[in-house]
């Protein structure tokens, strides 16, 4: 009868150096194979070259590295590069290098689709199949680090959770994700250069600020008016404005971190002095900046980018009011790797 092999990386160090003292073997031949796995992203036991033949055959028998490994690669004119990573199995998530002159960031995933339906984006279109385990969203930042090196020269330097689905609706993952990402043990990131970003969910902005976590927050806002909010982000409805603005001055009493509001202006829907205002007197709540993004479509017509004019009226009246702004330009267009695009259109 054969056993069905654990998945190792479910193990924690402890776990590893428990089963090698079960099998008569030393308690620190754990501490390497969690380095391999953790450090240095081994994708199989052979990887693990200071360890014996005979040890790596024995991990065999009765374990498996569910690895990701890119099934697609493209690389935009600007330098973005979109992997389509195939997870153990079969399922695509997308992730995307993003670099700058300064910087090269990764835009990684935490869902197999997302749980919220908002509908201007086309990864609401797929509908959540599946969260994304930790070792799963660490092969997608270690994926993304050695890119960075090969093609831009440089590690990876910073992480953004704006990929395919909604972090906080996988929370727990997430933050072992980023647990792993940040400790000596593992990649050794600073978490003040990880930014995860929401659509709001009140009750677990709350529980990050009670667990005193150091990562960024970013909330995707679009609009601060309740039903126009409502009308492009269904969700909304379940979760109003009211208790994110109360979620997020608790974040920020908790914190002391600055929150940044990701804000797309379509031509018709959010580009009116109403819902500038509206914004404004949000920002006020709490001390904040705003990303204006430039908008990507996804193949139909309801969602237009708004005209310059309306950014402008955005930019001068939250600056005139001491509100930080930045227009941000999408990378990675010509190859659907911009924001609201990922969608695993093959």
């Amino acid at each position: 009868m054969t056993t069905q092999k654990k998945d190792i990386r479910k193990l924690s160090k402890e776990q590893l150096r428990d089963f090698f003292v079960s099998e008569g073997d030393k308690a620190f031949r754990g501490n390497q194979v969690y380095e391999w796995l953790w450090q240095k992203g081994a994708h199989s036991f052979d990887d693990m070259t200071n360890i014996s033949k005979a040890t790596r055959e024995l991990l065999d028998t009765y374990f498996v590295i569910n690895h990701i490994k890119v099934d697609q690669m493209q690389r935009s004119n600007d330098g973005t590069i979109k992997n389509a990573v195939q997870l153990h199995d079969g399922l695509v998530v997308e992730s995307v290098l993003i670099p700058t002159n300064t910087r090269t960031t990764a835009c990684v995933s935490s869902q197999v689709g997302c749980s919220l339906n908002c509908k201007f984006c086309a990864t609401a279109r797929l509908k959540r199949m599946r969260n994304l385990n930790p070792d799963e969203i660490v092969d997608q930042v270690m994926i993304i680090d050695r890119q960075s090196k090969l093609y831009h020269d440089r590690p990876l330097s910073n992480i953004v959770f704006m990929g395919m689905g909604e972090p906080l609706m996988n929370y727990n993952n997430v933050l072992k994700a980023i647990d792993k990402i940040t400790s000596p043990e593992g990649l050794g990131m600073s978490p003040k250069r990880i930014t995860v970003s929401t659509s709001g969910v009140p009750k677990i902005i709350k529980k990050m600020a009670d667990e005193n976590v150091k990562f960024n927050l970013a909330v995707s806002l679009h609009s601060a008016l309740d039903d126009v909010r409502t009308e492009i982000m269904p969700f909304n409805e379940q979760m109003p404005l009211q208790e994110l603005k109360e979620a997020l001055q608790y974040w920020y009493a908790k914190t002391k971190k600055r929150i940044t509001y990701e804000y797309v202006v379509w031509d018709g829907i959010n580009d009116r002095k109403v819902d500038i205002q509206a914004l404004l007197s949000f920002c006020k709540a709490v001390p904040s900046k705003v990303n204006l993004i430039e908008y990507n479509p996804i193949d139909d017509g309801q969602f237009q980018q708004a005209s310059p004019e309306a950014i402008d009226n955005y930019v001068n009246t939250l600056e005139a009011n001491g509100v930080t702004v930045t227009v941000r330009r999408s990378r990675g267009k010509d190859i659907d790797a911009a924001c609201g695009q990922l969608a695993n259109k093959k």
